[in-house]
Protein backbone atom coordinates (compact mmCIF):
# COMPACT_ATOMS: atom_id res chain seq x y z
CA UNK A 1 0.00 0.00 0.00
CA UNK A 2 1.13 3.31 -1.09
CA UNK A 3 0.00 5.46 1.70
CA UNK A 4 -0.54 9.72 1.26
CA UNK A 5 1.15 11.86 3.39
CA UNK A 6 -0.69 13.35 6.88
CA UNK A 7 -3.08 15.51 5.69
CA UNK A 8 -2.57 14.87 2.23
CA UNK A 9 -6.23 13.44 1.77
CA UNK A 10 -7.54 16.94 1.22
CA UNK A 11 -5.31 17.62 -2.04
CA UNK A 12 -5.24 13.81 -3.36
CA UNK A 13 -7.20 11.29 -4.14
CA UNK A 14 -7.14 7.61 -2.41
CA UNK A 15 -7.69 4.75 -3.47
CA UNK A 16 -9.83 1.80 -1.75
CA UNK A 17 -6.98 -0.46 -2.51
CA UNK A 18 -4.53 1.93 -0.42
CA UNK A 19 -6.81 2.07 3.20
CA UNK A 20 -7.23 -0.91 5.37
CA UNK A 21 -10.19 -1.65 6.84
CA UNK A 22 -11.43 -3.37 10.10
CA UNK A 23 -13.07 -6.61 8.22
CA UNK A 24 -8.88 -7.42 7.40
CA UNK A 25 -7.65 -8.21 10.77
CA UNK A 26 -6.59 -11.69 11.07
CA UNK A 27 -7.25 -14.19 13.18
CA UNK A 28 -4.20 -14.08 15.39
CA UNK A 29 -5.87 -10.25 15.99
CA UNK A 30 -9.05 -10.96 16.52
CA UNK A 31 -8.21 -13.26 19.53
CA UNK A 32 -6.45 -10.80 21.15
CA UNK A 33 -9.58 -8.62 20.61
CA UNK A 34 -11.40 -11.73 22.21
CA UNK A 35 -9.12 -11.99 25.19
CA UNK A 36 -9.34 -8.11 25.66
CA UNK A 37 -13.83 -8.27 25.40
CA UNK A 38 -13.45 -11.50 27.68
CA UNK A 39 -11.32 -9.75 30.01
CA UNK A 40 -14.03 -6.52 29.90
CA UNK A 41 -16.68 -9.14 30.46
CA UNK A 42 -15.90 -10.96 33.33
CA UNK A 43 -13.43 -8.47 35.64
CA UNK A 44 -14.93 -5.37 34.95
CA UNK A 45 -18.57 -5.20 34.11
CA UNK A 46 -19.84 -7.24 36.92
CA UNK A 47 -17.87 -4.62 39.65
CA UNK A 48 -18.19 -1.43 37.71
CA UNK A 49 -20.45 -0.17 40.77
CA UNK A 50 -17.73 -1.31 43.12
CA UNK A 51 -15.27 0.17 41.23
CA UNK A 52 -16.90 3.57 40.81
CA UNK A 53 -17.71 3.55 44.80
CA UNK A 54 -14.01 2.31 45.61
CA UNK A 55 -12.45 4.37 48.60
CA UNK A 56 -9.01 3.06 47.53
CA UNK A 57 -6.94 3.18 44.66
CA UNK A 58 -5.88 -1.08 45.47
CA UNK A 59 -9.01 -1.96 43.92
CA UNK A 60 -8.10 -0.84 40.00
CA UNK A 61 -4.34 -1.48 40.91
CA UNK A 62 -5.20 -5.04 41.12
CA UNK A 63 -7.38 -4.73 38.23
CA UNK A 64 -4.43 -3.50 36.42
CA UNK A 65 -2.41 -6.59 37.94
CA UNK A 66 -5.00 -9.19 35.98
CA UNK A 67 -4.50 -7.26 32.97
CA UNK A 68 -0.84 -7.02 33.21
CA UNK A 69 -0.50 -11.22 33.72
CA UNK A 70 -3.04 -11.46 30.63
CA UNK A 71 -0.30 -8.99 28.53
CA UNK A 72 -2.88 -6.33 27.79
CA UNK A 73 -0.24 -3.44 29.04
CA UNK A 74 2.78 -4.30 27.00
CA UNK A 75 1.21 -4.37 23.43
CA UNK A 76 3.01 -1.11 22.56
CA UNK A 77 6.38 -2.10 24.80
CA UNK A 78 8.97 -4.23 22.16
CA UNK A 79 9.99 -7.70 22.99
CA UNK A 80 13.33 -6.97 23.70
CA UNK A 81 12.41 -5.13 27.32
CA UNK A 82 9.55 -8.03 27.81
CA UNK A 83 6.46 -6.98 25.81
CA UNK A 84 4.61 -8.05 23.09
CA UNK A 85 6.20 -5.00 20.30
CA UNK A 86 2.76 -5.26 18.57
CA UNK A 87 1.94 -3.23 15.68
CA UNK A 88 0.40 0.17 15.99
CA UNK A 89 -3.19 -1.13 14.72
CA UNK A 90 -3.29 -4.38 16.67
CA UNK A 91 -2.47 -1.82 19.95
CA UNK A 92 -5.38 0.21 18.27
CA UNK A 93 -7.75 -2.71 18.39
CA UNK A 94 -6.99 -3.69 21.84
CA UNK A 95 -7.63 0.06 23.35
CA UNK A 96 -11.18 -0.09 21.31
CA UNK A 97 -12.23 -3.29 23.22
CA UNK A 98 -11.01 -2.29 26.18
CA UNK A 99 -12.39 1.22 25.62
CA UNK A 100 -15.74 -0.60 27.04
CA UNK A 101 -14.31 -0.77 30.71
CA UNK A 102 -14.91 2.78 31.97
CA UNK A 103 -12.72 3.94 35.04
CA UNK A 104 -10.98 1.08 33.96
CA UNK A 105 -9.94 1.42 30.54
CA UNK A 106 -8.58 5.58 31.51
CA UNK A 107 -6.54 3.88 34.27
CA UNK A 108 -5.51 0.98 32.02
CA UNK A 109 -4.83 3.80 28.94
CA UNK A 110 -2.62 6.36 30.81
CA UNK A 111 -0.74 3.56 31.80
CA UNK A 112 -0.13 2.11 28.84
CA UNK A 113 0.34 5.02 26.45
CA UNK A 114 1.56 8.61 28.64
CA UNK A 115 2.51 6.94 31.07
CA UNK A 116 4.95 4.38 29.25
CA UNK A 117 5.20 5.40 25.50
CA UNK A 118 7.31 7.99 26.47
CA UNK A 119 10.25 5.97 27.68
CA UNK A 120 9.56 3.35 24.83
CA UNK A 121 10.22 6.24 22.39
CA UNK A 122 12.66 8.61 23.72
CA UNK A 123 14.35 6.70 26.52
CA UNK A 124 18.06 5.87 26.17
CA UNK A 125 18.69 1.78 26.23
CA UNK A 126 19.68 2.14 30.21
CA UNK A 127 16.46 3.25 30.83
CA UNK A 128 14.28 1.41 28.70
CA UNK A 129 16.45 -2.22 30.38
CA UNK A 130 15.47 -0.95 34.14
CA UNK A 131 11.63 0.25 33.39
CA UNK A 132 10.11 -1.13 30.69
CA UNK A 133 9.88 -4.83 31.75
CA UNK A 134 8.54 -3.36 34.80
CA UNK A 135 5.72 -1.16 33.49
CA UNK A 136 4.81 -4.06 30.39
CA UNK A 137 3.85 -6.64 33.14
CA UNK A 138 2.37 -4.06 35.80
CA UNK A 139 4.53 -5.17 38.15
CA UNK A 140 4.60 -0.99 37.91
CA UNK A 141 2.11 1.98 37.25
CA UNK A 142 2.57 4.45 35.09
CA UNK A 143 1.39 8.09 35.59
CA UNK A 144 2.07 11.11 33.94
CA UNK A 145 2.04 14.85 35.32
CA UNK A 146 2.08 17.42 32.50
CA UNK A 147 -0.94 19.78 33.91
CA UNK A 148 -0.99 22.48 36.37
CA UNK A 149 -3.39 24.50 37.89
CA UNK A 150 -2.30 27.33 35.98
CA UNK A 151 -0.94 25.42 32.85
CA UNK A 152 -3.73 23.54 30.84
CA UNK A 153 -4.14 23.99 27.10
CA UNK A 154 -0.79 26.42 27.57
CA UNK A 155 1.19 23.23 28.36
CA UNK A 156 4.84 24.82 28.13
CA UNK A 157 3.88 27.61 30.72
CA UNK A 158 4.17 25.44 33.72
CA UNK A 159 5.86 26.48 36.41
CA UNK A 160 7.19 22.77 38.01
CA UNK A 161 11.44 23.73 38.75
CA UNK A 162 14.12 21.60 38.27
CA UNK A 163 17.37 22.79 39.72
CA UNK A 164 20.80 20.81 39.47
CA UNK A 165 22.25 20.19 43.09
CA UNK A 166 25.95 21.58 43.41
CA UNK A 167 27.31 18.14 43.31
CA UNK A 168 25.57 17.52 39.61
CA UNK A 169 24.26 14.69 40.69
CA UNK A 170 20.20 15.26 40.70
CA UNK A 171 18.26 17.73 39.50
CA UNK A 172 15.68 18.61 42.57
CA UNK A 173 12.21 18.82 41.80
CA UNK A 174 9.55 21.55 43.32
CA UNK A 175 5.95 22.17 41.71
CA UNK A 176 2.58 21.00 42.20
CA UNK A 177 0.65 19.01 38.87
CA UNK A 178 -3.41 18.01 39.11
CA UNK A 179 -5.85 15.71 37.35
CA UNK A 180 -3.17 13.08 37.01
CA UNK A 181 -4.17 9.55 36.41
CA UNK A 182 -3.34 7.05 38.41
CA UNK A 183 -1.51 8.90 40.84
CA UNK A 184 -2.48 7.51 43.92
CA UNK A 185 -1.04 3.78 42.76
CA UNK A 186 1.93 4.73 40.32
CA UNK A 187 5.44 3.88 40.87
CA UNK A 188 6.44 6.39 38.61
CA UNK A 189 6.39 9.36 37.11
CA UNK A 190 7.02 11.18 33.82
CA UNK A 191 7.24 14.32 35.15
CA UNK A 192 7.85 17.79 32.77
CA UNK A 193 9.83 20.62 34.71
CA UNK A 194 12.07 23.30 33.32
CA UNK A 195 15.48 23.81 34.36
CA UNK A 196 16.69 27.43 35.54
CA UNK A 197 15.39 29.68 33.13
CA UNK A 198 14.73 27.58 30.22
CA UNK A 199 11.96 28.36 27.99
CA UNK A 200 10.88 24.66 27.35
CA UNK A 201 10.20 21.72 29.32
CA UNK A 202 12.21 19.06 30.39
CA UNK A 203 10.84 15.40 30.75
CA UNK A 204 11.95 13.41 33.67
CA UNK A 205 11.56 9.21 34.82
CA UNK A 206 10.50 9.89 38.38
CA UNK A 207 10.14 6.92 40.76
CA UNK A 208 7.92 6.92 43.65
CA UNK A 209 10.65 5.71 45.75
CA UNK A 210 12.86 8.88 45.33
CA UNK A 211 10.79 11.07 48.10
CA UNK A 212 10.12 14.23 48.31
CA UNK A 213 6.38 13.36 46.35
CA UNK A 214 3.17 13.66 48.01
CA UNK A 215 -0.32 14.55 46.93
CA UNK A 216 -4.13 15.26 47.63
CA UNK A 217 -7.25 12.67 48.33
CA UNK A 218 -8.43 11.47 45.07
CA UNK A 219 -10.51 14.38 42.97
CA UNK A 220 -14.39 13.83 43.18
CA UNK A 221 -15.54 13.59 39.85
CA UNK A 222 -18.89 14.01 37.20
CA UNK A 223 -17.41 10.62 35.83
CA UNK A 224 -15.06 7.88 35.64
CA UNK A 225 -15.01 8.13 39.73
CA UNK A 226 -13.34 4.78 39.48
CA UNK A 227 -10.19 6.14 37.81
CA UNK A 228 -7.71 7.95 40.39
CA UNK A 229 -7.56 11.68 39.86
CA UNK A 230 -5.12 13.42 42.26
CA UNK A 231 -3.07 16.60 42.54
CA UNK A 232 0.24 15.79 43.31
CA UNK A 233 3.49 17.40 44.74
CA UNK A 234 6.90 17.53 44.36
CA UNK A 235 8.88 18.65 47.37
CA UNK A 236 12.19 18.77 47.14
CA UNK A 237 12.24 15.73 44.81
CA UNK A 238 15.69 14.35 44.22
CA UNK A 239 15.96 12.93 40.58
CA UNK A 240 19.16 11.13 39.69
CA UNK A 241 20.59 13.59 36.24
CA UNK A 242 20.37 9.73 34.48
CA UNK A 243 17.00 10.01 34.81
CA UNK A 244 16.33 12.83 32.63
CA UNK A 245 14.27 12.08 29.58
CA UNK A 246 15.51 12.59 26.00
CA UNK A 247 17.02 15.96 26.57
CA UNK A 248 17.22 19.22 28.22
CA UNK A 249 13.94 21.78 26.81
CA UNK A 250 12.52 18.43 24.62
CA UNK A 251 9.77 18.00 26.80
CA UNK A 252 7.59 20.10 25.25
CA UNK A 253 8.03 18.27 22.23
CA UNK A 254 7.85 15.00 24.28
CA UNK A 255 4.57 15.74 25.13
CA UNK A 256 3.13 17.01 21.68
CA UNK A 257 3.88 13.90 20.21
CA UNK A 258 2.39 11.60 23.09
CA UNK A 259 -0.51 13.40 22.58
CA UNK A 260 -0.44 12.51 18.78
CA UNK A 261 -0.84 8.58 20.17
CA UNK A 262 -2.85 9.86 23.17
CA UNK A 263 -5.72 11.42 20.55
CA UNK A 264 -6.18 8.49 17.72
CA UNK A 265 -6.46 5.84 20.55
CA UNK A 266 -8.87 8.20 22.80
CA UNK A 267 -10.88 8.04 19.08
CA UNK A 268 -10.90 4.58 18.71
CA UNK A 269 -11.43 3.66 22.29
CA UNK A 270 -14.49 5.85 22.09
CA UNK A 271 -15.71 3.80 19.36
CA UNK A 272 -15.22 0.64 21.57
CA UNK A 273 -17.08 2.91 24.59
CA UNK A 274 -20.14 3.36 21.82
CA UNK A 275 -20.43 -0.17 20.60
CA UNK A 276 -21.59 -1.20 24.29
CA UNK A 277 -23.88 1.87 24.86
CA UNK A 278 -25.28 0.83 21.18
CA UNK A 279 -25.52 -3.00 22.05
CA UNK A 280 -27.59 -2.01 25.11
CA UNK A 281 -29.95 0.48 23.21
CA UNK A 282 -30.66 -2.13 20.89
CA UNK A 283 -31.32 -5.11 23.69
CA UNK A 284 -33.89 -2.47 25.48
CA UNK A 285 -35.42 -1.66 21.84
CA UNK A 286 -36.32 -5.36 21.78
CA UNK A 287 -37.48 -5.77 25.27
CA UNK A 288 -39.71 -2.55 26.04
CA UNK A 289 -43.28 -2.14 25.24
CA UNK A 290 -45.55 0.31 24.99
CA UNK A 291 -49.13 0.53 23.46
CA UNK A 292 -48.52 -3.01 23.06
CA UNK A 293 -45.52 -3.43 20.61
CA UNK A 294 -41.51 -3.22 21.16
CA UNK A 295 -40.52 0.30 21.26
CA UNK A 296 -37.53 -0.80 18.60
CA UNK A 297 -40.87 -0.59 15.75
CA UNK A 298 -41.21 2.78 15.68
CA UNK A 299 -39.36 5.25 13.19
CA UNK A 300 -38.45 7.29 16.25
CA UNK A 301 -36.21 4.95 17.85
CA UNK A 302 -35.24 3.10 14.68
CA UNK A 303 -33.12 6.67 13.23
CA UNK A 304 -32.16 7.27 16.27
CA UNK A 305 -30.00 3.39 16.56
CA UNK A 306 -29.26 3.70 12.72
CA UNK A 307 -27.88 7.22 13.54
CA UNK A 308 -25.75 5.63 16.52
CA UNK A 309 -24.86 2.74 14.33
CA UNK A 310 -24.15 5.04 11.32
CA UNK A 311 -21.61 7.13 13.38
CA UNK A 312 -19.52 4.54 15.52
CA UNK A 313 -19.36 2.67 12.49
CA UNK A 314 -17.39 5.79 9.89
CA UNK A 315 -15.53 6.84 13.01
CA UNK A 316 -14.23 3.24 13.69
CA UNK A 317 -13.30 3.33 9.55
CA UNK A 318 -11.71 6.74 9.76
CA UNK A 319 -9.17 5.49 13.04
CA UNK A 320 -8.30 2.21 11.45
CA UNK A 321 -6.97 3.71 8.07
CA UNK A 322 -5.23 6.34 9.90
CA UNK A 323 -3.68 3.28 12.10
CA UNK A 324 -2.79 1.78 8.68
CA UNK A 325 -1.26 4.71 7.37
CA UNK A 326 1.19 4.93 10.78
CA UNK A 327 2.07 1.13 10.79
CA UNK A 328 2.96 1.44 6.66
CA UNK A 329 5.46 4.72 7.50
CA UNK A 330 6.64 3.18 10.32
CA UNK A 331 8.02 -0.20 8.14
CA UNK A 332 8.85 2.10 5.29
CA UNK A 333 11.01 4.18 7.65
CA UNK A 334 12.54 0.75 9.85
CA UNK A 335 13.64 -0.22 5.96
CA UNK A 336 15.25 2.57 4.93
CA UNK A 337 17.73 2.34 8.31
CA UNK A 338 15.97 4.17 11.16
CA UNK A 339 15.29 2.53 14.63
CA UNK A 340 12.17 1.71 15.67
CA UNK A 341 11.50 4.21 18.05
CA UNK A 342 12.48 6.97 16.18
CA UNK A 343 10.25 5.34 13.15
CA UNK A 344 7.21 4.98 15.45
CA UNK A 345 7.67 9.04 16.02
CA UNK A 346 8.13 10.50 12.65
CA UNK A 347 5.35 8.46 11.73
CA UNK A 348 2.81 9.92 14.57
CA UNK A 349 4.09 13.12 13.62
CA UNK A 350 3.34 12.93 10.06
CA UNK A 351 0.18 12.00 11.08
CA UNK A 352 -1.00 14.81 13.51
CA UNK A 353 -3.27 15.98 11.20
CA UNK A 354 -5.62 13.14 10.99
CA UNK A 355 -5.30 12.01 15.21
CA UNK A 356 -6.29 15.79 15.28
CA UNK A 357 -9.41 15.38 13.73
CA UNK A 358 -10.00 11.60 14.55
CA UNK A 359 -10.01 12.58 18.32
CA UNK A 360 -12.71 15.15 18.44
CA UNK A 361 -14.81 12.64 16.05
CA UNK A 362 -14.27 10.17 18.31
CA UNK A 363 -15.32 12.15 21.24
CA UNK A 364 -18.11 13.74 20.02
CA UNK A 365 -19.62 10.24 18.38
CA UNK A 366 -19.62 8.62 21.68
CA UNK A 367 -21.05 11.64 23.18
CA UNK A 368 -24.06 11.32 20.64
CA UNK A 369 -24.53 7.60 21.43
CA UNK A 370 -24.40 8.36 24.93
CA UNK A 371 -27.22 10.79 24.47
CA UNK A 372 -29.14 9.33 22.43
CA UNK A 373 -28.75 6.20 24.45
CA UNK A 374 -30.12 7.86 27.58
CA UNK A 375 -33.29 8.66 24.99
CA UNK A 376 -33.88 5.64 23.80
CA UNK A 377 -34.32 4.34 27.79
CA UNK A 378 -36.53 7.12 28.29
CA UNK A 379 -37.01 7.25 31.98
CA UNK A 380 -34.97 4.37 32.59
CA UNK A 381 -32.09 5.91 31.04
CA UNK A 382 -32.46 8.62 33.93
CA UNK A 383 -32.06 5.99 36.28
CA UNK A 384 -28.38 5.13 38.20
CA UNK A 385 -30.17 1.91 38.47
CA UNK A 386 -29.87 1.36 34.10
CA UNK A 387 -26.63 1.43 32.36
CA UNK A 388 -26.75 5.02 30.67
CA UNK A 389 -26.49 7.11 33.80
CA UNK A 390 -22.66 5.57 33.79
CA UNK A 391 -22.12 6.30 30.23
CA UNK A 392 -23.15 9.53 29.99
CA UNK A 393 -21.30 10.63 32.64
CA UNK A 394 -18.12 8.61 31.83
CA UNK A 395 -18.66 10.08 28.19
CA UNK A 396 -18.16 13.67 29.16
CA UNK A 397 -14.38 14.05 29.47
CA UNK A 398 -13.01 12.48 26.83
CA UNK A 399 -13.80 16.07 24.94
CA UNK A 400 -11.35 17.46 27.42
CA UNK A 401 -8.76 14.79 27.30
CA UNK A 402 -5.88 14.81 25.41
CA UNK A 403 -6.21 18.61 24.40
CA UNK A 404 -9.68 20.33 24.47
CA UNK A 405 -11.97 19.08 20.85
CA UNK A 406 -11.27 23.19 20.40
CA UNK A 407 -8.13 22.84 20.68
CA UNK A 408 -7.81 20.25 18.59
CA UNK A 409 -10.12 21.89 16.43
CA UNK A 410 -7.66 24.91 15.76
CA UNK A 411 -4.60 22.73 15.67
CA UNK A 412 -6.00 21.08 12.09
CA UNK A 413 -5.34 23.94 10.21
CA UNK A 414 -2.30 25.68 12.10
CA UNK A 415 -0.69 22.23 11.23
CA UNK A 416 -1.80 22.14 7.25
CA UNK A 417 -0.25 25.86 6.95
CA UNK A 418 2.72 25.34 8.78
CA UNK A 419 3.45 22.25 6.68
CA UNK A 420 2.50 24.40 3.21
CA UNK A 421 5.28 26.88 4.23
CA UNK A 422 7.86 24.42 4.41
CA UNK A 423 6.92 23.18 1.37
CA UNK A 424 5.76 19.52 2.62
CA UNK A 425 2.17 20.16 1.29
CA UNK A 426 1.01 22.20 -1.79
CA UNK A 427 -2.18 23.79 -0.29
CA UNK A 428 -1.38 26.95 -2.71
CA UNK A 429 -1.82 25.19 -6.17
CA UNK A 430 -5.21 23.73 -5.25
CA UNK A 431 -6.50 26.36 -3.54
CA UNK A 432 -5.81 28.36 -6.47
CA UNK A 433 -7.48 25.89 -8.84
CA UNK A 434 -10.73 26.45 -6.83
CA UNK A 435 -10.26 30.25 -7.22
CA UNK A 436 -10.42 29.87 -11.00
CA UNK A 437 -13.01 26.92 -10.66
CA UNK A 438 -15.30 28.85 -9.21
CA UNK A 439 -15.52 32.25 -11.55
CA UNK A 440 -15.83 29.21 -14.27
CA UNK A 441 -18.81 27.63 -16.34
CA UNK A 442 -20.15 24.82 -13.80
CA UNK A 443 -20.38 21.67 -15.61
CA UNK A 444 -23.50 19.91 -15.88
CA UNK A 445 -24.56 16.65 -16.16
CA UNK A 446 -23.73 13.91 -13.70
CA UNK A 447 -20.50 11.38 -13.25
CA UNK A 448 -21.20 8.76 -16.60
CA UNK A 449 -18.60 6.63 -14.74
CA UNK A 450 -19.60 3.08 -13.92
CA UNK A 451 -17.40 3.07 -10.95
CA UNK A 452 -18.93 2.46 -7.95
CA UNK A 453 -19.60 5.88 -5.97
CA UNK A 454 -18.33 7.75 -8.67
CA UNK A 455 -21.02 10.55 -8.39
CA UNK A 456 -20.49 10.25 -4.18
CA UNK A 457 -16.73 10.83 -4.71
CA UNK A 458 -17.66 14.04 -7.07
CA UNK A 459 -19.21 15.19 -3.93
CA UNK A 460 -16.08 14.43 -1.96
CA UNK A 461 -13.80 16.13 -4.28
CA UNK A 462 -16.16 18.86 -4.11
CA UNK A 463 -16.50 19.27 -0.23
CA UNK A 464 -12.71 19.48 -0.19
CA UNK A 465 -12.39 22.25 -3.05
CA UNK A 466 -15.10 24.17 -0.24
CA UNK A 467 -12.44 23.62 2.70
CA UNK A 468 -9.47 24.92 0.30
CA UNK A 469 -11.26 27.91 -1.22
CA UNK A 470 -12.62 29.02 2.63
CA UNK A 471 -8.57 28.00 4.01
CA UNK A 472 -7.71 30.12 1.26
CA UNK A 473 -9.36 33.17 1.07
CA UNK A 474 -8.68 33.19 5.07
CA UNK A 475 -5.58 33.38 4.75
CA UNK A 476 -5.37 35.93 2.84
CA UNK A 477 -7.83 37.88 4.42
CA UNK A 478 -6.04 37.76 8.11
CA UNK A 479 -2.12 36.55 7.14
CA UNK A 480 -0.71 36.62 10.53
CA UNK A 481 -3.88 37.27 12.46
CA UNK A 482 -5.67 33.65 11.55
CA UNK A 483 -5.02 32.59 14.65
CA UNK A 484 -7.52 34.92 16.06
CA UNK A 485 -10.18 33.88 13.74
CA UNK A 486 -10.68 31.06 16.06
CA UNK A 487 -14.53 30.23 14.96
CA UNK A 488 -13.58 30.43 11.37
CA UNK A 489 -10.63 28.22 12.19
CA UNK A 490 -13.14 25.65 13.97
CA UNK A 491 -15.61 26.28 10.77
CA UNK A 492 -12.82 24.56 8.31
CA UNK A 493 -12.13 22.24 10.77
CA UNK A 494 -15.01 20.56 11.11
CA UNK A 495 -15.39 20.57 7.17
CA UNK A 496 -12.15 19.02 6.66
CA UNK A 497 -12.96 16.94 9.52
CA UNK A 498 -16.47 15.54 7.08
CA UNK A 499 -14.20 15.24 4.26
CA UNK A 500 -12.16 12.68 6.12
CA UNK A 501 -14.74 10.69 7.90
CA UNK A 502 -16.78 10.33 4.75
CA UNK A 503 -14.49 9.86 2.24
CA UNK A 504 -13.11 6.80 4.78
CA UNK A 505 -16.81 5.76 4.82
CA UNK A 506 -17.11 5.46 1.15
CA UNK A 507 -13.60 3.82 0.42
CA UNK A 508 -14.60 0.96 3.26
CA UNK A 509 -17.29 -0.28 1.60
CA UNK A 510 -16.08 0.03 -1.97
CA UNK A 511 -13.35 -2.42 -0.51
CA UNK A 512 -15.60 -4.19 0.92
CA UNK A 513 -17.44 -4.64 -1.72
CA UNK A 514 -14.54 -5.94 -4.07
CA UNK A 515 -13.84 -8.78 -0.97
CA UNK A 516 -17.44 -9.99 -0.66
CA UNK A 517 -19.44 -8.39 -3.61
CA UNK A 518 -21.68 -5.65 -3.58
CA UNK A 519 -24.88 -7.03 -2.92
CA UNK A 520 -23.01 -8.65 0.99
CA UNK A 521 -22.58 -5.01 1.74
CA UNK A 522 -25.50 -3.02 1.14
CA UNK A 523 -26.38 -2.02 5.09
CA UNK A 524 -22.81 -0.69 4.65
CA UNK A 525 -23.48 1.27 1.75
CA UNK A 526 -25.95 2.63 3.51
CA UNK A 527 -24.30 3.94 6.58
CA UNK A 528 -22.08 5.41 3.81
CA UNK A 529 -24.68 7.21 2.17
CA UNK A 530 -26.45 8.57 4.59
CA UNK A 531 -23.20 9.96 6.32
CA UNK A 532 -22.52 11.41 3.05
CA UNK A 533 -25.66 12.84 3.10
CA UNK A 534 -25.39 14.49 6.90
CA UNK A 535 -21.93 15.65 6.15
CA UNK A 536 -22.83 17.90 3.22
CA UNK A 537 -25.53 19.30 5.06
CA UNK A 538 -22.64 19.86 7.71
CA UNK A 539 -20.16 21.39 5.38
CA UNK A 540 -22.68 24.00 3.62
CA UNK A 541 -23.45 25.17 7.33
CA UNK A 542 -20.10 25.41 8.53
CA UNK A 543 -19.49 26.95 4.68
CA UNK A 544 -21.70 29.64 5.49
CA UNK A 545 -20.69 30.52 8.45
CA UNK A 546 -17.09 30.75 7.85
CA UNK A 547 -17.74 32.81 4.78
CA UNK A 548 -19.87 35.02 6.34
CA UNK A 549 -16.99 35.72 8.85
CA UNK A 550 -14.57 37.87 6.51
CA UNK A 551 -16.19 38.09 3.34
CA UNK A 552 -18.13 41.14 1.57
CA UNK A 553 -19.79 42.02 -1.02
CA UNK A 554 -18.91 40.96 -4.23
CA UNK A 555 -16.54 38.19 -2.43
CA UNK A 556 -19.24 36.88 -0.19
CA UNK A 557 -21.94 36.34 -3.28
CA UNK A 558 -18.99 34.59 -5.58
CA UNK A 559 -17.84 32.12 -2.61
CA UNK A 560 -21.29 31.65 -1.33
CA UNK A 561 -22.29 30.58 -5.09
CA UNK A 562 -19.05 28.70 -4.62
CA UNK A 563 -20.67 26.53 -1.75
CA UNK A 564 -23.69 26.20 -3.38
CA UNK A 565 -21.88 24.88 -6.05
CA UNK A 566 -19.75 22.33 -4.34
CA UNK A 567 -22.53 21.41 -1.36
CA UNK A 568 -25.04 19.60 -4.43
CA UNK A 569 -25.97 16.16 -3.97
CA UNK A 570 -28.61 14.02 -5.00
CA UNK A 571 -30.80 12.98 -2.21
CA UNK A 572 -31.38 9.38 -0.64
CA UNK A 573 -34.11 8.32 1.20
CA UNK A 574 -32.27 8.34 4.20
CA UNK A 575 -35.52 7.02 6.13
CA UNK A 576 -35.83 4.22 4.58
CA UNK A 577 -31.99 3.25 4.95
CA UNK A 578 -31.86 3.98 8.76
CA UNK A 579 -34.66 1.66 9.18
CA UNK A 580 -33.07 -1.30 6.88
CA UNK A 581 -29.47 -0.41 9.05
CA UNK A 582 -32.14 -0.43 12.54
CA UNK A 583 -34.07 -3.52 11.90
CA UNK A 584 -30.89 -5.81 10.62
CA UNK A 585 -29.45 -4.83 14.39
CA UNK A 586 -32.95 -4.97 15.84
CA UNK A 587 -32.91 -8.91 14.92
CA UNK A 588 -29.70 -9.88 15.91
CA UNK A 589 -30.18 -7.80 19.20
CA UNK A 590 -26.98 -5.89 19.26
CA UNK A 591 -24.75 -4.03 17.10
CA UNK A 592 -23.75 -6.76 13.79
CA UNK A 593 -20.82 -4.08 11.72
Amino acid sequence: MSSLKGGEFLIKETAAGQIFIPEEFTEEQQMIADTCRDFIKTEIHPILEEIDSAKSPQLISSLMDKAGELGLLGTAVPEQYGGFGMNFNTSMLVAEVLGAGHSFSVAQSAHTGIGTLPIVYYGNEEQKQKYLPKLGTGEWKAAYCLTEPDSGSDANSGKTRAELTADGKFYVLNGQKMWITNGGFADLFIVFAKIGEDKNLTAFIVEKSFGGITMNEPEHKMGIKGSDTRQIFFNDCHVPVENMLSTRENGFKIAVNILNVGRIKLAIAAVGGSKAVLNHAVNYANERKQFGISIGRFGAIKHKLAEMATRIWTSETACYRAGQNIDDLIDSLVASGMNDAEAKLKALEQYAIECAILKVNGSETLDYVVDEGVQVYGGMGYSADAPMDRAYRDSRINRIFEGTNEINRMLVLDMYLKRAMKGELDLLGPATAVGKEILSIPEFGGDSSDEMFAAEKKVIRNLKKVALMIAGSAVQKFMMKLSHEQEVLMNIADIIMEVYVAESALLRVEKLAGLKGEEAVALQKDMALVYLQNAVAKVAVSGREAISAFAEGDELRVMLMGLKRFTKIEPVNTKDARRRIADAMLAEGKYIF
